[in-house]
């Protein structure tokens, strides 16, 4: 399964649409998701940001021994995007892949 996150660009074909952080951990937990594609700001700060996906997955890889899937960052807020691609590749690093960023 791929998941895109994101309030408000449509969606690739073949992507599976989420808006929030909790939704997308949701679906990472499942274990199916392939890739996933984060969005930063999702117009509801409280709520989470794309990079609260990025913490998550880097602490299910640290203490599980998760899997992360194909991760990328489509977010247009730069400094954000810096710092999630930032945070993949250090769970590419620990996972022992190239990075995908």
């Amino acid at each position: 399964m791929k998941v895109y996150l994101d309030d408000e660009r449509a969606t690739p074909p073949g992507w599976v649409r989420v808006y929030w952080p909790d939704e997308a951990i949701a679906l990472l937990g499942t274990g199916a998701v392939t890739d996933i594609s984060l969005d930063h700001d999702l117009g509801d700060d409280a709520r989470g940001t794309g990079y609260d996906v990025v913490l998550w997955i880097e602490q299910q890889v640290f203490t599980a021994g998760f899997q992360p899937p194909v991760m990328r960052v489509h977010s247009a807020n730069a400094s954000a995007r810096e710092k999630m691609e930032a945070g993949i590749r250090t769970i590419e690093r620990y996972a022992g892949r190239a990075g995908t960023v």
